[in-house]
């Protein structure tokens, strides 16, 4: 029997196929795949070897089952498939090598058991993506319609009072009303961002970084001072461009800032540098907020993580910045400062001066 034939050159076979994987251009080879995955896609393929006798949906749900858990596992519909082929290559070889008793008959049901289970791996995907899809788009809109209402509440509130006469217009209210409408803006903004990145809507053009930076400044400053934060901006030398989806920039630049403020210490200082070195343009983003708990940076770009006490928001600006930047072509990065905050790096490519 086949499966009887793969159980017995197990060991073998795992060699053969790791060989091929890890020769393969494309998808690269990763260590989980090599180490645990290969063996895994063998036994798989035995178990369902030994349903060969049983009805074909039985195998299809085996197979099914098999692909579902390698996804799970964090394994690309990509690897899946050619790791397959690379089991079915290393079996053929080896069973012509060594002349093994196997029957045409076995080697068809072998393929239709690769088959089943490359397809079913592949729509079990598919159907996970979907599934994905929706649950974050329900997720999404749900958190979103939240947190609009929130602020709009607030807005409401605070605006009846003012116009009711109770209280004077620079008060703490009058505060709450413009804080309350910045929020809204940020999440507007931010949601308009998320929409033209997931619809591949981009409208790149020249920017002048010192005008871009001065934009910028009069809304944050504004920010900053409601909130009792000092901030600080540096000046930018001229004839520094860089070519950009103009709003696409500004979200991510505007959630870095907000993050700041939200997370910096009472009375604490955040800052806004711009450098030009060479081909490159750094935007960084400076806090007081404490700093991270160690092997937490890469985490703060995760869709829906948030982090500290404050849990307004939607959970998606750092996803939704970072995102935009590689958009632009660049690249977002945190650095930690232990004990004082982080610094969020945005790093774009630098046009050449116009002549």
């Amino acid at each position: 029997m086949l499966h009887e034939f793969l159980a017995s050159n197990r060991a073998a076979i795992i060699a053969r196929s790791r060989a091929k994987v890890a020769a393969r251009p494309a998808p690269r080879a990763t260590e989980e795949e090599l180490a645990s995955g290969i063996p895994l896609f063998l036994d798989q393929l035995i178990d369902t070897l030994r349903l060969s006798d049983a009805p074909s949906d039985a195998i299809a749900h085996s197979a099914a089952q098999h692909g579902r858990n390698l996804l799970k596992r964090g394994f690309t519909v990509a690897q899946v498939v050619h790791d397959y082929g690379g089991v079915c290559q290393a079996v053929t070889e080896l069973a012509d090598e060594t002349k093994a008793p196997i029957t045409a008959v076995e080697f068809q049901t072998f393929n239709r058991c690769l088959d089943d289970a490359i397809a079913e791996a592949v729509t079990e995907y598919g159907q996970q993506r979907e599934r994905t899809i929706t649950e974050d788009g329900r997720a999404r809109s749900g958190e979103l319609a939240h947190e609009l209402r929130n602020a709009l509440g607030s807005a409401m509130l605070a605006y009846e009072t003012i116009v009711a006469g109770s209280v004077g217009p620079r008060g703490s209210t009058a505060a709450l009303l413009g804080r309350s409408l910045r929020r809204l803006g940020n999440l507007v903004d931010s949601s308009v961002a998320q929409v033209r990145l997931e619809a591949g809507v981009r409208a790149p053009e020249r920017v002048s970084v010192r005008e871009f930076i001065e934009e910028v400044e009069v809304g944050a400053s504004m920010e900053a001072s409601a909130r009792g934060l000092a901030f600080a901006v540096d000046r930018v030398e001229p004839d520094v461009d860089v070519r950009v989806d103009r709003q696409l920039l500004a979200a991510a630049v505007g959630n870095l800032l907000q993050n700041a403020f939200k997370f910096c210490k009472p009375s604490g200082r955040v800052s806004l540098k711009t450098s030009a070195i060479m081909d490159r343009v750094l935007i960084a983003v400076g806090d007081e907020c404490g700093g991270l708990p160690p092997g937490k940076a890469d985490e703060l770009f995760r869709r829906f993580e948030q982090r500290g006490l404050d849990r307004t928001g939607l959970g998606l600006g750092l996803s939704i910045s970072r995102s935009s930047v590689e958009a632009d072509g660049g690249r977002l990065s945190v650095r930690d400062l232990p004990g004082t905050g982080c610094v969020f790096t945005i790093d774009l490519p630098r046009l050449s001066p116009l002549p």
